[in-house]
């Protein structure tokens, strides 16, 4: 047994929401209530960003009917941020905010950058002599984390994905007259797990259903066999739909889109491939008619189109976290493993924070056509188990209702610091 640890926890979200990741902070919360060694319950708002700031909530005190409620809620209940700490007057303040709130337990759900600032927190606890445990909990739609099988947020982002190519190849069958092209965008920075989960609105024995061509950042993209594809498509189908990943690339590792700008972590903003293929067919294809959509934010928040099974998993991450921590671990992070049987089950495990932080999880070639826009059975296998069930939404004259935490704040002990 580990020597027991007596103090406060502190939870956070970072990066981009998801439909599931305020299950994870209900599965960390309801976890924390079985432990008397846990005395408070806290959340910090908008990420590190609020533990610079000194910027906490008691979600101890929110009614249990709250907590339970973030199962279906999507955004980033506790806020979020995208803030790097770069200096070292940051994770200095970091410590001094933990040691002033005796934070024992540090929970950080996010992506890849998330888990190297929980790590480098963790690290430099330990070279202050520290007491201090420090969990990963896996966020990000993009199903990009190395290690773990998938990541909380996936499931739900495909699963409205391809529930809308479904919807749209209706409209489109009543619309096109083989002269319609229509160019759906998704998310998906370096890999493209989620413009692959369209496939998966594609019937069992039917390869030529919508989306009828997929485009991924795996696949560099080349302009002479897109148009042949679209004409292929044409003239077999009333209409061509396209998924694009946001992330697509050229063959010399381009993005075909991307802004100036970067963000704080020194990634390009994103946005414009389907403007970009949209030119292309309007060039080559006179007289055909393209369109665009791109899901954008609504595609990280589409609860209402939620996987269940996604939900669940979240909340067993969080749970998973806190168990984790209270057994004597630190520097982990929680991942998802698949069992072996053929009946789909899914465990959790513990992964180096060190292993996960700013890696990137390709989509695997061999799950890929020779065709390259489309994806074979062994992505269908893989993604079909993570969009079941319905996420189980109360409705209150007609519209989703979402929790609300009453966000009562935890006193501050500290000077202000100036970022």
């Amino acid at each position: 047994m580990a020597e027991e640890l007596v103090g406060n926890i502190l939870v956070g979200q970072s990066g981009g929401p998801t439909a599931v990741i305020n299950a994870s902070i209900e599965g960390v919360v309801s976890e924390a209530l079985n432990h008397d060694c846990i005395e408070e319950i806290y959340g910090t708002l908008n990420g590190v960003l609020g533990i610079l700031n000194e910027d906490f909530i008691d979600l101890a005190s929110e009614s249990q009917q709250t907590i339970r409620g973030l199962r279906h809620t999507p955004g980033a209940a506790l806020g979020t941020c995208r803030y790097k700490l770069k200096k070292q007057a940051d994770f200095e303040r970091v410590l001094e905010v933990f040691k002033a709130h005796n934070i024992r337990y540090f929970f950080y759900a996010g992506g890849n950058d998330s888990q190297d600032t929980a790590d480098k927190i963790s690290k430099l606890a330990q070279e202050q002599g520290y007491a201090l445990r420090v969990i990963g909990i896996p966020k990000t739609i993009d199903n990009d984390l190395p290690v773990t099988d998938h990541c909380p947020g996936y499931g739900s982002v495909i699963k409205h994905v391809a529930t809308t190519v479904r919807q749209m190849a209706c409209d489109h069958a009543a619309m096109g007259q083989s002269d319609l092209v229509s160019i759906l965008e998704v998310m998906g920075r370096n890999a493209g797990w989620i413009a692959a989960g369209a496939s998966l609105a594609k019937r069992r024995d039917h390869p030529h259903d919508p989306p009828h061509i997929i485009l991924l950042p795996e696949v560099a993209f080349s302009a002479e066999k897109f148009i042949a594809d679209v004409q292929r498509a044409l003239k077999r189908d009333k209409f061509c739909l396209i998924v694009v990943g946001e992330g697509l690339v050229d063959a010399d590792g381009n993005y075909v889109a991307a802004a100036e700008a970067t963000d704080a972590f020194g990634h390009a903003q994103l946005g414009g491939a389907a403007d970009f293929l949209q030119r292309l067919v309007e060039a080559n294809l006179p007289g055909i008619k393209a369109r665009t959509a791109k899901l954008g934010i609504p595609q990280r928040a589409a609860v209402t189109n939620g996987s269940q099974a996604d939900a669940d998993e979240a909340f067993l991450a969080g749970q998973a976290a806190v168990e984790a921590a209270i057994d004597g671990e630190t520097d982990k992070m929680v991942t998802l493993l698949r069992g072996d049987a053929d009946h789909y089950t899914c465990e959790t495990g513990l992964a180096p924070l060190a292993d996960i932080a700013n890696g990137v999880k390709k989509l695997p070639k061999e799950w890929i056509n020779e065709d390259g826009i489309s994806m074979n059975y062994q992505f269908v296998r893989y993604a079909t188990p993570l969009i079941q069930g319905e996420t189980k939404v109360p409705h209150d004259n007609g519209l989703p209702t979402f929790a609300k935490l009453d966000k009562v704040r935890v006193q501050r002990l500290l000077e202000t610091y100036e970022l």
